[in-house]
């Protein structure tokens, strides 16, 4: 029998391609937490991911909220939570000497890192030299000299203080208010806004490309009313 009579079985159709944008602000012990477990969480999937530095205090204030930080009983929670979820993932965490801190000189010092290509999009090696200067060891986060010895590190190709840099920062907080996002880490695929470290296991359904996300599940949690407001 010829080759031609007994054709190959045809080969399955590549994955899609999907494109994640990651907003996040190292102020964030959960930013930290999902950056340090989303290589696992999408392990087998098709996707490429940029990560765009955003202030998470001025999403707080645009949509006229607290931070978790400046709620006292809030704050002591928080810090354990995340202290357990580091211990139970074996992921190394120290809250740093104080917090919350400025965070501004760690991302513009991102930004100024970013290539030329895209300004507005620091790699993975570089958000997790910073996240781990901030979330391991223990130390002050902003410390000047640890900021010296770590922009030294880095090299960037811009001033971080330069202009150019601030109102890159100002632009990816900008935009990423517009699609919605008030909290960081935040996640966004085809339009779509996953928030929290929490919401790891939802993205990654979505990318796999579960129906659910399709059809009315997703979309009824914009149609309920709203019942009362607070004056």
């Amino acid at each position: 029998m010829s080759a031609a009579a007994n054709p190959l079985p045809p080969l399955p159709p590549a994955a899609k391609l999907q494109h994640i944008t990651c907003y996040l602000d190292f102020i964030s012990p959960y930013a930290y937490l999902a950056f340090e477990l989303l290589p696992e969480a999408l392990r087998g999937l098709s996707y490429s991911l940029c990560y765009k530095p955003v202030l998470f205090a001025a999403m707080l204030k645009h949509h006229g909220q607290l931070g978790p930080a400046e709620i006292a009983p809030k704050r002591d929670w928080t810090y354990r939570q995340v202290a357990w979820l580091a211990h139970s993932r074996g992921i190394d965490l120290q809250m740093p000497a104080s917090h919350p801190f400025n965070p501004l000189p760690l991302l513009r010092l991102a930004l100024a890192c970013s290539p030329e290509r895209e300004p507005d999009s620091p790699n993975r090696y570089v958000c997790e030299t910073i996240f781990r200067h901030a979330w391991q060891g223990g130390a002050e986060a902003v410390e000047p000299a640890r900021l010296q010895a770590l922009a030294a590190g880095l090299a960037p190709r811009r001033d971080p203080d330069g202009e150019e840099v601030k109102a890159q920062l100002k632009r990816n907080t900008e935009e990423a208010i517009a699609l919605g996002v008030f909290g960081v880490p935040a996640f966004v695929v085809d339009g779509k806004l996953f928030w929290g470290l929490d919401s790891l296991p939802m993205l990654r359904a979505c990318l796999q490309g579960d129906s659910w996300f399709d059809g009315p599940g997703w979309q009824a949690a914009a149609d309920v009313k709203v019942g009362i407001r607070r004056q």
